[in-house]
C-alpha cells in the first residue's frame, strides 16, 4: 500500500478511512469499527467522524469512518504493537505530515496575484453558467421534466469529472485548483453557457441539450486533457522534501 493512499484530504482536512487503516494494521475492518464504537466518546473529543462508502474488492461498498489525525493516533494507541502495527503507524505519521504540507501549499497559492485574478474571473464565469443552467431548468420543466432541479448539480459534476481527476472530498474544489486549472474551468463554464443557449435557441429537447453540453465539454477537455487536482501541491511537497534532504546532506 502506498502512503498516498492512506490519508486523503476530506473536506479540507487530512483523514484516514477505517477500511485502509484495518488493511494496514492487518485487522478485520469490523473489529476496528468495534474498537471505535467502544471508545466513541473518546474519539469524539477529537471532532466529528464522518462516514463514507468505500468500494471494497468484495462487491458491495462498505461504510467506513473517516478519522482525523488525532482519532487515528488514538486508535493506534488502542492496538497492541507488533512489527506490522508499528510499521503502519510510521506510514500513517508520514502520510498525515505530507497531507498537512499539501494543504499549506494550497493556502500559500491563495496569496499569488495571478491566482487571485484568475479566481475572480472564474467566479464571473460561474455566475454566467449558473444563470444559463437556471434558465435551462425552467425550459426542462416546461417540456415535462420532473427532476429538472438535478441538472445544475449533474452538469457541474460532469464538468469536474471530465476536466479533472479528483481524489478526496472537498467543499469548494476551485479553492484547490492551480491558476491554469482555474482558467480551464472558467473557459468550460462559458462552453456550458454557449451549449445551453444554442440548444434552447434551436428548441431542442431538454435531454438532448444535456447531451450537447456533455459533448462540448468533452471536446473541450480533449484539447487540454485531464489534470489531477492537488498534483502541483504534491510536486511542491516532493520538492520541499528534496530541498530538506539536500540541506541535510550538506550539513
Amino acid at each position: 500500500m502506498e502512503i498516498k493512499d492512506i490519508v486523503t484530504i476530506y473536506e479540507e482536512e487530512p483523514r484516514a478511512g477505517t477500511w485502509l487503516i484495518a488493511e494496514g494494521f492487518n485487522k478485520d475492518h469490523r473489529k476496528i469499527l468495534i474498537v471505535v464504537k467502544k471508545y466513541r466518546k473518546d474519539f469524539d473529543t477529537f471532532g466529528l467522524i464522518p462516514e463514507r462508502k468505500y468500494k471494497s474488492t468484495g462487491g458491495r461498498p462498505v461504510i467506513e469512518l473517516m478519522l482525523n489525525e488525532g482519532q487515528t493516533v488514538f486508535l493506534g494507541s488502542l492496538l497492541k504493537n507488533s512489527d506490522i502495527v508499528v510499521a503502519f503507524k510510521l506510514k500513517l505519521a508520514h502520510a498525515f505530515i505530507k497531507a498537512k504540507r499539501i494543504i499549506a501549499n494550497v493556502k500559500a497559492q491563495h496569496t499569488d496575484p495571478e491566482w487571485i485574478e484568475t479566481r475572480e474571473e472564474g467566479k464571473k464565469a460561474r455566475l454566467v453558467a449558473t444563470y444559463a443552467m437556471k434558465e435551462y431548468e425552467k425550459y426542462a420543466i416546461e417540456q415535462g421534466s420532473t427532476n429538472a432541479n438535478r441538472y445544475y448539480c449533474n452538469i457541474t459534476k460532469m464538468m469536474n469529472a471530465t476536466l479533472f481527476i479528483v481524489e478526496g472530498k472537498f467543499k469548494n474544489l476551485r479553492e484547490l485548483m492551480t491558476s491554469r486549472q482555474l482558467a480551464i474551468s472558467t473557459a468550460a463554464e462559458y462552453v456550458i453557457d454557449k451549449a445551453i443557449q444554442d440548444g434552447m435557441r434551436d428548441k431542442m429537447y431538454y435531454k438532448d441539450i444535456y447531451k450537447l453540453v456533455k459533448e462540448r465539454v468533452q471536446s473541450y477537455a480533449d484539447l487540454h486533457g485531464q489534470s489531477e487536482i492537488m498534483s502541483k501541491q504534491l510536486l511542491l511537497f516532493d520538492k520541499d522534501i528534496q530541498d530538506e534532504k539536500e540541506i541535510t546532506d550538506v550539513k
